[in-house]
Order: structure tokens, then sequence, then C-alpha cells
């Protein structure tokens, strides 16, 4: 069946990936960004696959933005099948040293703009009694590593909003949701750390600077180890999510990520044991 596709975030990496990708298998692919003077990476990719891709505006801090893009598509399709929130930005930095303001931007983008999004194809999905939410979350979802305490929190709330509404909007209404736990993408994933580090303030001369340097040396250390993966690759897994007819509450994209994260995944892996007891507990 042919989805009528809505991702958000796709003027760089992962979001690209997966507008092709989709695109690629013959869905309708609304790809979104912040600022459409960034769509030529976007562009470039689907000329060279050789598929059409519609584009849109739609920035996740603005509920306007986020309203506007959902309302166009359903104007022009009548429907949205599969929203995969995609858009989000890391942040590595002790919480003792962030800065109250980059602390809230961080929440905002990677959770609220999750938040924005869903509401707002909620109420389609919910009339048509079928839809899939993707989330694309991350190992640090669910296991806290050191210095990324703020974007972990972002993303172990992410997961426990995928977790709370498939517990009764999945029985009741047929919406599927999807937490994509993805480890770091191969590209330049080290040079972004040291890039967002130098943004924010460098590597303050302080007690957690041996630590920090101890983090930075091990993330450029293990390229290359099956640690990161290529855009390509973790596209490759949502896709398959999307496409599933019992989709997975949780799941990750790599043999690493599988491994990193069994002592809380090993006896649920893919959620579902979880949210089948939940729904029976709380509501009967």
């Amino acid at each position: 069946m042919t989805k009528i596709v809505l991702i958000t975030g796709t003027s760089t990496g992962l979001g690209i990936s997966i507008a092709v990708q989709a695109a690629q298998a013959g869905h309708t692919v609304y790809a979104t960004m912040l600022n459409l003077a960034k769509r030529e990476a976007l562009d470039a990719a689907a000329e060279a696959a050789g598929v059409t891709l519609k584009v849109l505006p739609l920035d996740v801090q603005d509920t306007d933005s986020v309203d506007a893009a959902v309302a166009q598509v359903i104007e022009e399709q009548g429907r949205i099948d599969t929203l995969v929130n995609n858009a989000g930005m890391g942040y590595a930095r002790s919480l003792e040293q962030a800065e109250e303001a980059d602390v809230a931007r961080i929440l905002d983008i990677n959770y609220m703009g999750v938040v924005r999004c869903t509401k707002a194809v909620m109420p389609h999905m919910r009339k048509a009694r079928s839809g899939h939410v993707i989330n694309i979350s991350s190992v640090g979802g669910l296991v806290g590593q050191p210095f990324n305490e703020v974007y972990c929190g972002a993303k172990f709330a992410v997961e426990g909003l995928t977790e709370a509404m498939a517990s009764y909007i999945t029985p009741s209404f047929g919406i599927n949701f999807t937490a994509v736990e993805s480890g770091g993408i191969a590209s330049e994933f080290a040079n972004t750390v040291l890039k967002q580090i130098a943004d924010t303030g460098g590597m303050l001369e302080d007690e957690y600077l041996p630590i920090l340097q101890k983090y930075v040396a091990n993330a450029q250390s293990r390229q290359g180890s099956g640690v990161y993966q290529t855009a390509d690759e973790v596209a490759a897994v949502v896709l398959r999510e999307m496409e599933s007819e019992a989709p997975a509450l949780r799941c990750r994209t790599s043999d690493w990520g599988e491994e990193f994260t069994r002592l809380k995944t090993g006896l649920d892996p893919d959620g579902r044991k979880l949210q089948r007891m939940v729904t029976e507990q709380i509501l009967g």
C-alpha cells in the first residue's frame, strides 16, 4: 500500500536518507525542514535516486508552522499515514556547565517538537482509525551516557511519550507508535561533537575537562568499530518499521545498539510485551 509520509528534519543526514528510501519504495513523501534555502542536499539526493519529493517548510519549534504543514498535506492528500519525527539535535556538556537556554532549546527541539507534530496529526489519524508515528529516538533514550544528560533526558521523554500513547491509542484507534533507537550516525560524528562543544563555549578549564577529553577521544577512536552506522543503514530500519503490518514499539538499528541496551531490553526487545501488560493492568 502506498503511504502518505510526512518527515521532519530532512535537510541533512538521516532525514534525507529516510525521505529518499521511502520515495524509492513508492510512497508519497512530504520532506520538511526549517529553512528551504538549505534543501540543496535533499534535492541532489532525490535527483541521484530518481525520485520526486514534496518539500515543505516546517519548524518543529513553531506550532503554527507545524499545523500549516499538516494542513497542506491533508488538503492535498486527504490523509497522513506515517509521521516520522526525525528533527533533532545533539548536545554534549555536563549539566553543571550547561546554559539554561541551551537546555531549553534541546528540550524544545528534541521533545516538544515531537509533541507538536504528533499532536497535529493525531485528529486525522484518529478519524481514519489508522496511522503510524515513528519517533527517531536513540540508544541515549534508554541508557544515560557521560556528558549527554541533557540530550538523554529529552530522548527519555520521547520514549515515555511513545510508550504511554501506544498503551491506549494503539488498541483503541489502530494507530501505531515506534521509537527507533539508533546509535551514532557515521557522518563526521566526532567532528560534530567537537563543533557543538565549541559553539557552546568550548572545553572549559575545570574539573570536568579531563573526563570530557576522554569522552571525545573515545568517540573519535570508535570510528569504524561498528558503533556508528551510515544514515542509509538507519533509514532502512525506519522503512522496515514503516512498512510492517505489526511494527515494533521500539527497535535498535544495529548489533552494537542491541548489545549496548541489552540489560534494559533483553526481556522485551520490541516492547510489545510491556505495551500489552500496561494496557491490560491499567485499562482492564
